[in-house]
């Protein structure tokens, strides 16, 4: 009983996500507005809702296919995330009250993250199919890529995303992807498909998210930035292209709804 209260649990903070996904990519002002950091472009705030809804999709992902289990990587991704950022914002706060709640509020995420890891990771992985070998070597490359990025924008680099961002948010973005690269990790170590497609999942809505934002900004684009962002575009071109094949296309690992809603839950083990 007590996990389907949890299932219940992700299931709201999941649709919670969703909105407030759509929200920062729409530049909805009482979301906007809240944002404790001055100065944060449009550009960002819709970055900032791909990374809200690539969560959403990555909980909604196991969820809908019953596999607690593989809501491990997920949280884990929060913990990453989220304790190196609780630090960041009491440092800065410097008697910023909305920088202080902003810290509090991930502290509490730290909490949340832990918790639900121990609880997934008491279920066992019931759908074994094997990691498609050009996903594994994709996975490989983007966790490379992301702890290459991702500390250098922790180290306040400028110039390394396509676009001008306060270093305040380079910080932010930075452990965003540290902790992105964390879940790819844990994946590419338990390597089922089912491991695999709430990846997959996330990647696809952050590419939606961010693609015809990244092609119309190639006609304000600086010159110096121009590089960043097609490799930035490549990128997100090349992981929408890879997870449309695997959760939709590939006879083997293609999405089927009638057996998503007659999968069963499995059963905890205790640890």
């Amino acid at each position: 009983m007590m996990d389907r209260y949890f299932r219940y649990v992700l299931f709201a903070v999941s649709i919670l996500q969703a909105i407030l996904g759509v929200g920062f990519a729409l530049q909805i002002p009482i979301l906007t507005q809240i944002w404790p950091f001055p100065n944060t472009s449009p550009l960002s705030f819709i970055f900032i809702g791909s990374i809200y809804l690539a969560a959403a999709a990555s909980t909604l992902w196991s969820l809908l296919a019953g596999e607690n289990g593989s809501l491990a990587g997920v949280f884990l991704d929060y913990i990453v995330i989220f304790v190196p950022l609780v630090i960041f914002m009491l440092q800065i706060a410097n008697g910023n009250e909305a920088i202080t709640w902003s810290g509090i509020g991930l502290a509490v995420g730290v909490l949340f993250g832990i918790v639900f890891l121990l609880w997934s990771l008491r279920f066992p992985i019931q759908d074994t199919r094997p990691q498609p070998l050009p996903v594994r070597v994709s996975f490989m490359i983007f966790v490379v890529a992301l702890i290459f990025v991702g500390g250098a924008l922790v180290l306040q680099v400028p110039n390394i995303l396509p676009w001008r961002i306060t270093p305040e948010g380079s910080v932010i973005y930075g452990w965003m992807f540290l902790g992105a690269a964390s879940y790819f990790i844990y994946s590419l170590l338990r390597p089922s498909w089912m491991n695999t497609g709430g990846q997959l999942a996330g990647f696809l809505a952050y590419d939606i998210v961010l693609i015809v934002p990244f092609i119309n900004h190639f006609s304000q684009v600086s010159p110096q930035l121009l590089p960043n962002l097609i490799i930035y575009t490549i990128v997100v071109v090349f992981s929408g292209l890879l997870a449309i094949y695997y959760l939709f296309v590939h006879e083997k690992t293609r999405i089927n709804l009638r057996q998503v809603s007659t999968l069963p839950v499995a059963d905890p083990v205790d640890l």
